[in-house]
């Protein structure tokens, strides 16, 4: 089956605040429609409205067909303790729900249904057939052993899952799937490249369509046929045509012109304004010499001065009347932007971390033997498969784990700062602003909610717990985190999941500005071209190689 959506005059936000509105979407069969815009603009709360998880404040969302299977692959992976790979890959692909409603129609028609119930059970068994249950249980293992070998075991619990290995699951749940339209909320975070060229051939080769939000510009520009941009900062929502470089360009050109708009009606306004204002000066001070010079008798030169008085003030309401006819160009609101710097401390000692012959041994994995060393100011970019030991090979570095064969050292003066992949730091029920105290004990409350303001986490988000901010919102407080302490290591493990496209363009730009030792680890293609690095280590099976 093959659907099309159509949203007409869609509002969405939550409490009473509006994050779009008047928004008008349609998405055929082959189309795939990439979501874009700043953090807190509604690009999630908008595929959960097109998912039928959240009512519109207004507007329609319509299928065509009404029972077209629709699925919905949200930002965070929804974990549930004790549930198996196996169990969360039949729900995620839509085929528990598909199972209990053929049941439930079962069950009627066995009670002695009528023909309604015989019609319902037609209903749900076709809805079974087409979700893929009925050799789901056979597909599961071909597909969890292509993406993840023996690691991924379809009796174990998600919980007890990396971030890489529950990414992997994620996009399984995605192979396996046969929806007729499917909607994915940043489904690239923590893939590998092998991960995210799997993910790019299932985007562009699925006959039904596709709404995704994503901030991997790569991935962007190699799957999206148009680009769905909701702008914060001019409440406004705008569908280009095209590819992303497409709408890269294009949006750059609108903007330009809605500038240059707005600065001519300015400047003419401010000219009519202007003129007005002297022609009212020359009004004034005409009356003013007339009365002066004037003897009261004089009433041929009174008459004079008031004919002329009167005169200035007919021109002064005909350029008032021309400012009134000029048609309004309103400012384009400058969007917010995230000035970010990292804080400095003094340089370490020339040698930050040696690895010498360095083994460590986790189960049946094992990484090394590993000898390295990194020294102060060296730039070192860090790739490789999820579950190669990249994070091991973090740790091993930094002094956290100690190698069960080998010697590992860290040197002196090492200030670290650290971006982990869990963003752990803003974790619990403790709220961010009590947090960050905690983190930063020598900056008072007001600095600290400064600092946070800069990272567009305001009033609304300070108070609340560091655990229930959304990923991208961990992102900054970690990113504030950095400006605020010095440091002269800085270790980033995918720093750019859940950040919209102008921060992790900051990020950049901040990076390109640090002097200190960067140990980045990420998959974003274009990251990686941008960020100015001087050695290449690549992570594979517990192996480390440079290049």
């Amino acid at each position: 089956m093959t659907a099309t959506l159509v949203a007409h005059a869609l509002a969405g936000g939550y409490d009473h605040r509006t994050l779009f509105d008047g928004l008008e979407l349609t998405v055929a069969p082959g189309d795939v429609v990439g979501v874009v815009g700043v953090n807190g603009a509604g690009k999630s709360t908008l595929l959960r409205i097109l998912a039928g998880r959240l009512e519109p404040q207004a507007g329609t969302v319509q299928l065509a067909p009404p029972d077209a299977f629709v699925g919905y692959l949200p930002q965070e992976h929804e974990r549930v303790a004790g549930e198996s790979i196996a169990a969360y890959l039949a729900r995620r692909t839509g085929c528990t729900d598909a199972t209990a409603g053929m049941e439930r129609t079962l069950e009627a028609l066995g009670d002695g249904g009528d023909d309604r119930a015989n019609d319902a059970y037609a209903a749900a068994l076709d809805r079974w057939l087409a979700s893929g249950a009925a050799d789901l249980d056979e597909r599961i293992p071909v597909v969890l052993a292509e993406l993840g070998g023996a690691e991924l075991d379809a009796d174990a619990h998600m919980t007890s899952l990396s971030g890489g290995q529950a990414a992997r699951v994620g996009l399984a749940a995605l192979l396996l799937s046969r929806f007729d339209l499917v909607l994915l909320d940043e489904p690239t975070n923590d893939l590998d490249l092998d991960g995210l060229e799997r993910l790019e051939t299932f985007v562009t080769v699925q006959r039904g369509g596709v709404v995704l939000v994503s901030h991997d510009r790569e991935f962007l520009a190699r799957t999206v046929t148009r680009v769905l941009e909701l702008d914060l900062a001019q409440h406004a929502n705008r569908v280009y045509g095209g590819g992303y470089e497409s709408y890269l360009e294009e949006r750059a050109t609108a903007r330009r012109h809605a500038r240059e708009a707005y600065e001519e009606y300015a400047e003419q306004r401010a000219d009519l304004v202007g003129r007005a204002r002297t022609q009212r000066e020359w009004s004034s001070k005409g009356v003013r010499n007339a009365m002066r010079k004037s003897p009261d008798n004089d009433k041929i030169r009174r008459r004079a001065a008031t004919a002329s008085s009167e005169k200035q003030a007919q021109k002064v309401r005909q350029m008032e009347s021309r400012i009134a006819r000029l048609e309004e160009v309103e400012e384009p609101r400058k969007e917010w932007r995230l000035q970010f710097s990292i804080g400095s401390a003094p340089r370490s000692s020339g040698v930050v971390s040696t690895l010498d012959a360095a083994i460590v041994r986790q189960g049946d994995f094992t990484l090394g033997p590993v000898s390295l060393q990194v020294d102060a100011g060296d730039r070192i970019g860090i790739t490789g498969p999820n579950g190669a030991g990249k994070s091991t090979l973090l740790r091993l570095l930094l002094g956290r784990t100690t190698p069960d064969e080998g010697r590992a050292s860290v040197g002196a003066s090492v200030a670290i700062g650290e971006v982990d992949q869990a963003r752990a730091l803003f974790a619990g029920s403790t709220s961010l602003i009590e947090r960050m105290g905690e983190l930063v004990p020598d900056l008072a409350a007001e600095p600290l909610r400064t600092l946070l303001a800069k990272f567009g986490l305001g009033a609304d988000h300070v108070h609340r717990a560091a655990g229930a901010l959304s990923p991208g919102e961990r992102t900054r407080a970690a990113m504030a985190l950095l400006q605020a302490r010095g440091v002269n290591v800085l270790v980033l493990d995918e720093p750019t999941n859940h950040l919209d496209l102008e921060a992790i363009e900051q990020l950049e730009q901040a990076l390109d500005a640090y002097e200190g030792t960067l140990l980045l680890v990420t998959h974003d293609r274009r990251m990686l071209e941008a960020v100015r690095l001087d050695r290449a280590i690549r992570v594979e099976a517990g192996r480390v190689v440079e290049s």
